[in-house]
C-alpha cells in the first residue's frame, strides 16, 4: 500500500527521524534533562523568529497563541484592528469580539495582499488604538502579506501601538524576522512549516510587547504569558508541558540550523515557483498574483466540477492529499501546501498526478507538460 503524500497548508510531513527523536522516552519537566533541552531549544529558536529574546512555548494549538496575544496585550476599552483577508483573519477576528474591546475590521478583498497606503488612510481617526492584528499567510487564501510595510504603517500611526502576527503557516518557511520587521509580538504553531505534529504553539514579544504583558489587569491563567517569560529564566515551564513534542522541536531546529535558515527559504520559494509555473502550464488559474503568493501555500481556481474531480482523483488514486476551499470560496480551490519537511520532488510528484487527472478529464495531452515548466523553473534559480 502506498502511503498518503502529506501536501495540506497544515498539518505537513514530519520526518522519520523526528519520530525518532520523540521516541525516545518520556523524562520528568522538572529535572535537570529537561532544564537543558529547554535552553537548548531556546538557542535555535529565537533565531528563526528573529529575535533575540525567549519565546514562550505553549503546551496548546496555534489558536491559543492567537488568542494568548490578545488577552495579554490588549485592555478592556482598547481599540483594535483586525485584517481580514481571509477564513484565519476571521478567526482574530471572532476571538477579539469575545473580549471587552473596541473592534474594527479592515477588510481586504479574499486572494489579495493588503495594500499598505490604503491601510494607512483606513487607520486615520481611530482613537485609543492599542494592537493590530494580521496573518503573515492568509492560510485560506495563500496570500503573504507585505509586514513590514504594514508594520512601519501602525507605528507611524501611533508609535506605542503593537504590530501582531499570525505566523502559523508562514514561519519557517516564508523569510520573517521579528527585529528587521519591526513585529511587536509574533506568534506559530507546530504543525505547518515548523514541521511538527500538532500540539505546540510559540509566542514572541519585543520589549514594547514584554512591558505591556506586565502591565496587564487581564484575568487569565493558562495563557497567562508572564508566567512562561518567568520560567524562561529558569528554562522550566509554567505548567507540563508536551515534553515528546519538545524532543521533536529539538531535532527540527537542528535541522534547520543544518540547512541553515537562508537555505530554508530559498527551498520553499523554489517549491513555490515549481508548483506556480506547472500550474500554469495545465490551464489552472493561480488564485494569488505572483508578488502576493505565498512560499508556504497555492491556491489553485477552476470549475465547482473540476475542483471536486482534482481533490478526489489525487486522494482516491494517487494518495496525495490537498484542502479544499473554505466558506466563501469553498468548491472553488483546492489549496496545496508546500511547507515545512517538503522538498522539490514532491512539487513533481503532484505536477505529474495532475498531467495524468486533466488529460483524461479534458481529453488533452498534458504530459509532461508541467513537469518540464516546474524544472525549468527549477533550473533557472540554480
Amino acid at each position: 500500500m502506498q502511503e498518503e503524500l502529506l501536501l495540506t497548508p497544515g498539518p505537513t510531513p514530519v520526518a522519520r527521524r523526528t519520530y525518532q527523536a520523540m521516541s525516545q522516552g518520556i523524562f520528568g519537566h522538572r529535572t535537570n534533562r529537561f532544564k537543558a533541552l529547554s535552553a537548548d531549544i531556546q538557542n535555535k529558536l529565537q533565531p528563526l523568529f528573529g529575535t533575540d529574546h525567549p519565546v514562550a512555548v505553549l503546551t496548546s494549538s496555534g489558536t491559543s497563541a492567537l488568542e494568548a496575544a490578545m488577552v495579554n496585550l490588549v485592555d478592556d476599552g482598547d481599540s483594535v484592528v483586525i485584517i481580514v483577508s481571509g477564513v484565519f483573519g476571521g478567526k482574530f477576528a471572532d476571538i477579539a469580539g469575545r473580549y471587552n474591546f473596541k473592534v474594527h475590521i479592515y477588510d481586504v478583498t479574499w486572494g489579495q495582499a493588503a495594500d499598505p497606503e490604503a491601510f494607512r488612510e483606513y487607520l486615520n481617526g481611530i482613537d485609543n488604538l492599542a494592537a493590530v492584528f494580521t496573518q503573515a499567510c492568509e492560510t485560506s487564501t495563500s496570500v503573504l502579506h507585505p509586514l513590514a510595510e504594514l508594520s512601519k504603517v501602525v507605528h507611524d500611526y501611533k508609535e506605542d501601538a503593537l504590530f501582531i502576527v499570525d505566523a502559523v503557516s508562514a514561519l519557517g518557511g516564508a523569510d520573517i524576522h521579528m527585529d528587521r520587521d519591526k513585529i511587536d509580538c509574533l506568534v506559530s504553531g507546530s504543525q505547518k512549516a515548523m514541521m511538527l505534529p500538532p500540539g505546540l504553539a510559540f509566542v514572541a514579544v519585543n520589549d514594547k510587547a514584554l512591558g505591556k504583558i506586565n502591565r496587564s489587569a487581564h484575568g487569565r491563567y493558562y495563557l497567562d504569558l508572564k508566567m512562561y517569560f518567568k520560567s524562561l529564566e529558569v528554562d522550566y515551564t509554567p505548567q507540563t508541558p508536551a515534553v515528546t513534542l519538545y524532543q521533536g522541536l529539538d531535532d527540527v531546529l537542528n535541522m534547520i540550523h543544518d540547512e541553515t535558515l537562508e537555505q530554508v527559504y530559498v527551498r520553499h520559494k523554489n517549491m513555490q515557483k515549481m508548483l506556480r509555473r506547472g500550474i500554469e502550464a495545465l490551464e489552472l488559474e493561480l488564485l494569488v498574483k505572483e508578488e502576493d503568493a505565498s512560499p508556504t501555500v497555492t491556491a489553485v481556481k477552476s470549475s465547482p466540477e473540476e475542483i471536486a474531480h482534482i481533490k478526489d482523483d489525487l486522494e482516491n488514486n494517487y494518495h496525495i492529499a490537498v484542502a479544499g476551499g473554505q466558506k466563501d470560496l469553498a468548491g472553488k480551490i483546492i489549496r496545496i501546501g508546500h511547507m515545512g519537511f517538503m522538498f522539490p520532488k514532491d512539487m513533481l510528484a503532484i505536477l505529474s498526478a495532475l498531467e495524468d487527472i486533466l488529460s483524461r478529464l479534458r481529453n488533452k495531452n498534458y504530459y509532461g507538460k508541467a513537469l518540464t515548466a516546474a524544472q525549468e523553473s527549477l533550473y533557472e534559480q540554480a
